[in-house]
C-alpha cells in the first residue's frame, strides 16, 4: 500500500504563539513537510485547493512547483483542484509544467469541492454546481488525451484545432476524482475510467463499502479491469509517540475547527462523546501512537480494498514541530507495520 499526506495549507491559530501563521509560514512549512515527508520514505503529498483566509493553498501547482525543487522521488498531487471553478486548459498547463520540473511526478487530483468560494470568486453560479464539473472534466481529459483539441461547451469558450502546450512527462498525465460519498460521482469516474480517492471526513469509514462496490461495477460495466484502478483514501488525523498525547494534540483544534465549519453550514457543535467516537476503532479520525494507527490503517484497507491512504495532519492547530513529528513516525514506524 501507498502511504501519503495531505493539506489545504491551513493557517489555524498555532497554540505554541497565540495567534494564527501567515500564509507565507505556512506554505514554507508546506515545503518542509514534503521533504520530510520524502526523507522518511512517504510516496505522495497532496495540496488542496481554497479561498479562504484560514487556507493558504489557492495556487496549489506554486506551491507543488517549490516542493518538487526540494524532492526528487515523492509523487506531487493536487487534493483537489475545484475543477468546476476553474480553467480546464489552465489547469492543464499548471500541472504538466508541474509534472516536468519534477520529472514526471505531477498527479492531479479534481473534485467538485466541499467549500464554495471559489464560485463567486470566479464568477460562476452554484447552481450549476454538477453541470460545470462534468462539462470541464470533459475538457481537461480531452486535452490530456490530445494535443490538438476541438471542443464546443456551455460554460467555457470553444476551442477549434487548438494545441495545448506544454505536454506532460507522464503519458498520460495521471488524473484522480475526488468523491466526499456521492454514488453519482463513483459511476462518472467508473464510467471515465479515473481513479477515485475518497474523502473519508465524518461518520462510520464501513459505510463506503458501497460506493466501492458502485464504482467497481460502474468500471466493469464500462468494460475496465477494475484490478487495473486504484482507490485511496483520505482521512484526518494526527500520531504521536503516545496514543493519548496525540488525541490531546487534535482535539481543540479539530474540535473548533469542526464547529467554525459548522456554524458556516449549519452543523451542531462537536460533542465529546461524538470526538470519542471519531477517535475510537470504528470512527473517521486516524489518530492515536503508531501502532493504533496502522491498525486503522489496516481496517479501512480491509473493509474498502484500498492501494493509497493519504493522512491530513493538519486538522486544527496543531504545532509545526508535532506535524512533522506525525509525519515522521507515519514514514517509519506505521509504514512498517502497514506495508
Amino acid at each position: 500500500m501507498e502511504l501519503g499526506l495531505t493539506s489545504f495549507a491551513e493557517t489555524h491559530s498555532d497554540p505554541t504563539i497565540g495567534h494564527p501563521i501567515s500564509h507565507g509560514e505556512r506554505l514554507r512549512n508546506v515545503v518542509e513537510e514534503v521533504a520530510l515527508a520524502e526523507q522518511v520514505g512517504l510516496d505522495v503529498y497532496g495540496l488542496g485547493e481554497h479561498h479562504r483566509a484560514d487556507m493558504a493553498a489557492s495556487a496549489v501547482a506554486v506551491t507543488l512547483g517549490a516542493a518538487a525543487a526540494r524532492t526528487s522521488r515523492i509523487r506531487l498531487s493536487s487534493a483537489v483542484i475545484v475543477l468546476s471553478s476553474a480553467d480546464p486548459v489552465r489547469t492543464y498547463q499548471d500541472f504538466a509544467t508541474l509534472d516536468l520540473l519534477s520529472e514526471g511526478r505531477a498527479e492531479l487530483l479534481v473534485g467538485r469541492g466541499s467549500f464554495i468560494e471559489s464560485f463567486p470568486l470566479f464568477g460562476y453560479a452554484l447552481s450549476d454546481y454538477d453541470a460545470l464539473f462534468a462539462e470541464k472534466l470533459e475538457l481537461l481529459l480531452a486535452i490530456r488525451d490530445d494535443e490538438r483539441v476541438t471542443w464546443e461547451g456551455k460554460f467555457r469558450p470553444s476551442l477549434q484545432d487548438q494545441a495545448v502546450y506544454p505536454r506532460s512527462q507522464q503519458q498520460p498525465l495521471p488524473v484522480w476524482i475526488g468523491v466526499g460519498g456521492t454514488p453519482a460521482s463513483m459511476v462518472r469516474a467508473g464510467k471515465l475510467g479515473l481513479p477515485v480517492a475518497l474523502a473519508i471526513i465524518g461518520g462510520e469509514p464501513a459505510r463506503f463499502r458501497p460506493l466501492v462496490d458502485l464504482y467497481r461495477r460502474s468500471l466493469h460495466e464500462a468494460g475496465h479491469d477494475p484490478a487495473e484502478f486504484p482507490l485511496a483514501v483520505h482521512g484526518l488525523g494526527h500520531i504521536a509517540d503516545d496514543a493519548e498525547q496525540a488525541v490531546e494534540t487534535i482535539r481543540p483544534g479539530f474540535t473548533a475547527t469542526m464547529n467554525k465549519i459548522g456554524r458556516e453550514r449549519g452543523w451542531p457543535p462537536l460533542t465529546p462523546e461524538q470526538f470519542g467516537w471519531m477517535a475510537g476503532p470504528d470512527g473517521s479520525l486516524v489518530v492515536g501512537d503508531p501502532e493504533t494507527v496502522a491498525a486503522k490503517i489496516l481496517r479501512w484497507q480491509e473493509l474498502l480494498g484500498i492501494e493509497r491512504f493519504m493522512l491530513h495532519t493538519s486538522a486544527g492547530n496543531i504545532p509545526h514541530e508535532a506535524t512533522m513529528r506525525s509525519i515522521e513516525l507515519l514514514g517509519t514506524k506505521v509504514s512498517q507495520a502497514v506495508r
